[in-house]
């Protein structure tokens, strides 16, 4: 065990724990058109008022009939009526069969459609294959959604899918919770804009974007506060001010006991900080707050260390307080295609990405240079390979891969 590991220090899970329970209730809601709700939260459950399909409808272009005048008929029957789809059929007339379109709607008196590729056209006539099921090709009322079930629960995040199948059931607006509204602020006398001149011994701003591109890929609203000059007073009115206008305040960095941090005094000052050691690398101190009732996470000001622990535990905490049901990022499995030595009680979030190994299984490789100051690691991952604390990895091993799919979105 390294003489540096931290034996105090909460593990990954405890510390997501206590996060988690910190979330305040938020239940503020709004009405938006459907074409306008990709990524909002539905607010509470959206009910069908209808079936769909409405009727039975065909699956295919071809041929509606009944089973039973087959075999009577030598399984040739006349065309007595012609389907599209969009109109109410006739019922079928005995010993008949209806041409009929996909989507169209079975007639009365039909109980199969047979695909028009198995048929042989004879004038008027068609002739059928031997072998036609009761059933086949035929799309049954309500099979897809019933009057009265549920479509889009409460807590859901809307998709494409989700989407598509409000629409299917005619609903136009959608009852959903409104944007969580989050402020971000950096602090540190160093930090330069991208676009202005960067002088000896100051870098250029880079957690401000990366907490930027993170929030709006959730579909929250930022409250944008900039950097924020390192003094008490300086600090203490950026804090005001975003709670004053935000649900959830963000900083990075400034939440030590160095001298030049005014962060923690100004959040002690106008609330309370809970400062964690938390068991993980990169992005060992994280700290949970409230500034004048408003919740604040302190993140590490490390590139990747601001950018792993958001993932890991901005996220889910920002996703369950907008209400969100599944805020929780589920891992995938895959083979590890390197080695190393976990020597220290943290679990490490190595920057990775997955290929396709030689066996056709996944395989995930890790980034050459896992510094927490490299942000190249992290756009060129997929996303991070979990090696627990003290644990050997070896190639080939079955690991715990945490996608980006997953946590940026």
């Amino acid at each position: 065990m390294s003489c540096d590991a931290n034996l105090n220090a909460l593990s990954v899970t405890d510390a997501l724990s206590r996060l988690l329970d910190a979330v305040p209730g938020f239940d503020a809601q709004e009405n938006t058109q459907l074409q306008d709700s990709y990524g909002r939260v539905v607010a509470h459950d959206l009910v069908s008022g209808i079936n769909v399909p409405p009727a039975d409808n065909s699956a295919m272009d071809g041929y509606a009939l009944n089973t039973g005048s087959l075999e009577a008929n030598n399984y040739c029957l006349p065309i007595s009526q012609r389907v599209p789809a969009g109109y109410m059929p006739k019922p079928l007339v005995p010993d008949s069969t209806a041409r009929i379109f996909t989507g169209a709607g079975i007639p009365d008196g039909a109980d199969a459609v047979v695909m028009q590729e198995q048929c042989s056209l004879q004038g008027n006539r068609v002739l059928f294959p031997a072998k036609v099921r009761a059933g086949q090709n035929i799309r049954r009322c309500g099979q897809d959604v019933q009057q009265g079930s549920v479509v889009a629960s409460k807590g859901t995040r809307l998709k494409p899918q989700h989407m598509g199948l409000i629409a299917s059931v005619g609903i136009k607006n959608v009852p959903v919770i409104k944007r969580l509204r989050v402020a971000v602020l950096s602090t540190g006398d160093e930090l330069v804009e991208p676009g202005e001149p960067c002088g000896p011994g100051r870098i250029y701003n880079s957690n401000r974007y990366a907490l930027i591109g993170l929030i709006h890929a959730l579909g929250m609203e930022l409250v944008d506060l900039g950097v924020v000059e390192d003094t008490a007073q300086a600090t203490e009115q950026a804090l005001r001010k975003a709670a004053g206008m935000a649900d959830c305040i963000i900083t990075t960095g400034g939440v030590s006991v160095g001298e030049e941090d005014h962060v923690k005094p100004a959040i002690e000052r106008l609330g309370k900080l809970d400062q964690w050691k938390i068991a993980i690398k990169p992005g060992k101190p994280v700290a949970l707050g409230e500034v004048l009732g408003v919740p604040l996470i302190g993140l590490p000001g490390n590139p990747v260390s601001t950018f792993v622990t958001f993932c890991l535990f901005a996220r889910p905490f920002l996703l369950k307080y907008q209400q969100v049901k599944d805020y929780s990022p589920q891992a995938m499995r895959v083979r590890a295609g390197f080695e190393i030595k976990n020597r220290s009680v943290r679990t490490e979030y190595l920057r990775a990405r997955v290929i396709t190994g030689e066996s056709g299984e996944s395989c995930a490789r890790i980034f050459d240079n896992q510094s927490s100051g490299v942000l190249t690691s992290t756009c060129w991952a997929h996303g991070f390979a979990v090696v627990p604390p003290e644990a050997s990895i070896c190639q080939g091993d079955n690991i715990e891969f945490l996608h980006y799919s997953e946590l940026l979105y």
